[in-house]
């Protein structure tokens, strides 16, 4: 573990490499505990570089054996080699090759960066910076080499050996128990994307035909026994490779392109060229241990896997810096993908809601920062939610403005151009600027200012000149680094309707502050701090719809009266504003509530609201999946998220059961009777229909069993009747809210009959840590003694330890500051031997700040407790001194 006092690394000081490696061979010898490597570089000075600068490569904890320039062997044991750095001092200022022997002890690796064993296989996992822990290099995005990659191992230990490319030659060594195989990939690209796997695996395999009538071969390597479970995944991997082939004319590049499934993985999957590693979570399922959500997870991580293989791999980034250039745009890929796969409007409700639960609250509190950062101490802390989900809206945002056809020829513009280099977000930008005649300047703006912005819009109705006023301004809160900011490029898309449904025709003047140009397709930008824009021939006063398509990453701050937000989600001709306006009908009668229960009165319901769900619920035939969104309130973390400051999760908790009870209550008929007609006793199927049915029938059971004892019974039933997970989990879930031996039993038969499926054991754990009762925390130690828990997989933890952080608002927020004191407890532990992922959980602290007063002192004392702890990685050291600063 590094514990070495991190400097800081800024944008501005890049400069490009002195030296470039063009062409790597690397000879692998593994074993458990001694695995050698040998690396054959060869290098030549850069002409960009400094000229006769010494030869600086990284290391991380390497154990050197032998060192060879130009044939000639250096002594390891001089001053120029450390475990995590090896310097060559005046090396020749023509082409050379310099040859590094290291020993690697895997099975010691607990980190799970660079080489590992995992089961009974050993995996590489080297993004950001882990092939520094596998040979010494120049471990940097902008040195692009031709690997070419030579395994060895024990026939019996792994008998599937696999490596970036194209397999070029594979053989038993006479005379021993060995065999090897050569990987070769011709396309140069950075050391983060190598990958090395070998071991038993069981396979299965296929082909795709690509447009240009090439074969491709595929593979997807999983555990002996698991190979029925990957059958899903290669469906989606051969719907992928056709879908990037339509949609934006990139076809694979390579003879195979394989698949590892391992269940020690600190990411969720990782875009090595030609061989992907991936968190068996993202590829393994089957509807018995699997539900809905995780059917659509595994087609939206291979997709965006594969998609990286343009984005990402083809093109990569000139620095780390740029991050969001490879994730962002291959997230709002994958995003398109999930969207043409499925429901389009559910598919954005559900992306809103993602950027809504983790990237807005990571602006609002002392983890901001920029999409394309300008300082960073360690690069593994800035996988956030900021580049990923909100690098893909700015994406979208960039399509918004351009339209769908020029934003295709920028893409082929930036493909054409910077194939095959590491490129940057400027010069990502200005492929746009160019084929659209726009100045994107201050669009860039999106890139360069943390923080999301707010947009208030005032309306004004004037029925004598049948004229409606908008009023719109924005505004950014200051942010770590940055006290001002200047105005963005805001995208709005509107509709003007009335409350009947019927759409008005979008009129402005000259002088009305709009052009006609500019409202084709419902379209304002907000470019300065405030606008004024007039509509006329309104013959009543509109119910206004904006930000239609969620059209830009921002706040909303808009009065809508209650009336037209009704008239909205019975009839906005936007799906996703017919979505929003329940939401926001039900977050402010949620506000309302939360402030009555802490004055000490009881929580309020609205009729005209739940008079609005039975609406939606009596409809809810033409699109299931799209009502159980509507019918599925705000979350704990949502409210506060809309409260702000001074948060008490218990009063929010409190507020939000009652107005579920309420609804239950009101609509036991329709609920029921909804309940009742979408049963299915077919065979499963994971597409969008038959899964947005099953979401609406458990939406359904869940409100009703809310205020019904009848519900709970159901659930029962359900529980011991359901042949799929879906429906298990759910009517599980809906019973441990029910304290008492009934709970218990259904808890222990879950885990009898899924005791062998870790994947299925982690929603067990989750559920569990997700309790809101006082007796959870006990609850969660104790599981932490469980046989089918280990600290030391990621995928364990997460399920217990993150969901009890992240998923459990009233107990990890305890008033007494237990949540606090535990999760920190786990984060010293695991620092020791797992960083990244200690790390992470101690993200659960990042709005701390917005908690009321003695929570808010019980969580700074907590993170200061961890900030003076003696020997911390640079990872945790990272977080806890942002999150205090």
């Amino acid at each position: 573990m590094r514990t070495d006092v991190a400097q800081p690394i800024r944008l501005a000081d890049y400069r490009a490499p002195d030296y470039l490696i063009d062409r790597v061979d690397l000879d692998i010898r593994l074993d458990q505990h001694a695995t050698r490597v040998v690396s054959r570089l060869s290098i030549r000075p850069n002409p960009k570089g400094n000229a006769g600068a010494d030869l600086v490569l990284d290391g991380d904890g390497l154990k050197i054996k032998r060192l060879v320039l130009d044939g000639a062997g250096l002594d390891t044991n001089a001053n120029f080699v450390t475990p995590d750095r090896l310097t060559i001092a005046s090396p020749p200022d023509e082409p050379f090759t310099l040859e590094i022997e290291t020993e690697l002890n895997p099975s010691a690796n607990t980190q799970l960066m660079g080489l590992y064993r995992t089961g009974l296989a050993y995996c590489s996992q080297c993004e950001a910076e882990g092939f520094r822990r596998i040979t010494y290099f120049l471990d940097r995005p902008d040195v692009l080499s031709v690997y070419s990659v030579r395994l060895e191992a024990e026939i019996s230990e792994a008998p599937v050996l696999l490596s970036n490319g194209n397999m070029t030659a594979a053989s038993a060594i006479e005379g021993t128990t060995r065999h090897f195989a050569v990987w070769h990939d011709p396309f140069p690209k950075p050391c983060y994307l190598f990958a090395a796997v070998g071991g038993d695996l069981g396979a299965i395999h296929d082909t795709f035909v690509t447009a240009s009538g090439r074969e491709v071969k595929l593979g997807i390597y999983v555990e002996h026994g698991k190979e029925a479970s990957a059958t899903y995944a290669m469906d989606a991997l051969k719907r992928s490779m056709r879908w990037d082939e339509e949609a934006f004319g990139r076809e694979y590049d390579l003879d195979v392109f394989n698949i590892v499934a391992v269940s020690d993985f600190n990411m969720g999957a990782m875009e090595n060229k030609g061989l992907n590693v991936f968190n068996d979570k993202y590829v393994l399922a089957s509807p018995e241990t699997a539900t809905d959500g995780d059917y659509a997870q595994i087609e939206a991580v291979i997709a965006h896997e594969y998609f990286h293989n343009w984005t990402g791999n083809r093109i990569t980034c000139r620095d780390w810096f740029q991050l969001c250039l490879k994730e962002g745009l291959t997230v709002f890929r994958d995003h398109e993908f999930s969207a043409d796969m499925r429901s389009r409007a559910v598919r954005r409700i559900a992306d809103v809601r993602t950027l809504r639960a983790q990237q807005f609250p990571e602006d609002a509190g002392p983890l901001a920062h920029n999409v394309r950062p300008e300082t960073y101490y360690e690069i593994n802390n800035f996988y956030t939610a900021t580049v990923y989900e909100k690098g893909a809206e700015i994406i979208r945002m960039l399509k918004v403005l351009i339209g769908a056809e020029k934003f295709r020829a920028g893409m082929d513009l930036y493909f054409a151009r910077y194939d095959g280099t590491a490129a940057t977000v400027e010069q990502f930008i200005a492929c746009f600027a160019e084929v659209s005649g726009r100045d994107l300047t201050q669009f860039f703006r999106w890139y360069t200012q943390a923080g999301t912005p707010l947009v208030e819009v005032a309306a004004n109705y004037d029925p004598a000149t049948q004229a409606l006023t908008l009023d719109l301004a924005q505004s950014s809160k200051p942010t770590p680094g940055q006290d001002q900011k200047l105005p963005f490029v805001i995208p709005i898309e509107l509709g003007l309707l009335s409350r009947d449904g019927k759409i008005f025709d979008l009129v402005t003047g000259p002088q009305d502050g709009a052009s006609a140009d500019e409202l084709v397709g419902g379209l304002i930008e907000l470019t300065t701090p405030q606008r004024r824009v007039v509509f006329h021939a309104l013959s009543e006063q509109p119910v206004v719809s904006l930000l239609r398509g969620f059209s830009a990453p921002v706040s909303l701050a808009y009065a809508a009266s209650e009336e037209d937000l009704i008239a909205q989600t019975a009839h906005d001709g936007d799906s996703f504003n017919r979505w929003q306006a329940s939401q926001t009908y039900a977050t402010r009668l949620l506000l309302r509530s939360v402030e009555q229960v802490r004055a000490g009165d009881g929580p309020v319901s609205d009729a005209r609201f739940i008079e609005a769900l039975r609406h939606v619920l009596k409809t809810s035939a033409a699109d299931p999946a799209f009502a159980a969104q509507v019918v599925t309130l705000p979350g704990e973390a949502d409210i506060a998220r809309e409260i702000g400051n001074h948060v008490d999760p218990d009063a929010i908790f409190v507020a939000r059961k009652a107005l579920r009870q309420a609804i239950g209550s009101s609509l036991t008929a329709e609920l029921r009777a909804i309940y009742d007609s979408l049963a299915d006793d077919g065979a499963y199927s994971p597409d969008s229909a038959a899964a947005g049915r099953r979401a609406l029938r458990n939406a359904a059971l869940d409100l009703y069993a809310a205020a019904n004892p009848e519900g709970v019974t159901l659930a029962e039933t359900q529980f011991a009747r359901a042949r799929f997970m879906t429906d298990k989990i759910t009517a599980l879930n809906i019973m441990a809210l029910q304290p008492g031996a009934a709970r218990e039993a259904a808890l222990q038969a879950y885990y009898e009959t899924y005791r062998n499926e870790p994947l299925a054991i982690d929603k067990w754990f989750a559920l569990q840590a997700a309790i809101p009762e006082s007796g959870t925390l006990a609850r969660v130690k104790n599981l932490m003694q469980h046989p089918g828990f280990s600290i030391g997989n990621p995928n364990r933890t997460r399920a217990l330890i993150g969901a009890f952080a992240a998923g459990n608002q009233t107990q990890f927020n305890a008033p007494d500051g237990s949540g606090y004191e535990f999760v920190t407890s786990i984060v010293l532990q695991l620092d020791e031997k797992n960083p990244q992922v200690a790390a992470r959980l101690l993200g659960a602290f990042k709005s701390w700040r917005a908690l009321e007063a003695h929570r808010r002192l019980l969580a700074e004392n907590a993170l200061r407790r961890v900030a003076s702890h003696g020997r911390l990685s640079a990872d945790v050291k990272d977080i806890v001194e942002r999150s205090l600063a």
